[in-house]
């Protein structure tokens, strides 16, 4: 159930990140928002859950192009 509450959270996440990443054209942010919205679709785990989440929540502020 929390693993299923968490991902409910990253999806909201990943949509505002998809809106953004659309909207200022910054590919990274698409992408991670995205990722945000497929990945707990093939992850069981929480603490994978949750590792892979905080690294896509911190990729469109430490990876940029330009």
């Amino acid at each position: 159930m929390d693993v299923f509450i968490l991902a409910v959270f990253l999806g909201i996440i990943g949509t505002g990140y998809v809106m953004y990443g659309r909207r200022a054209q910054n590919p990274v942010a698409l992408i991670a928002g995205v990722l945000l919205c497929v990945f707990p679709y093939f992850v069981d785990s929480l603490i994978w859950t949750l590792l892979i989440g905080a690294g896509l929540l911190a990729a469109p502020f430490f990876i940029s192009f330009g």
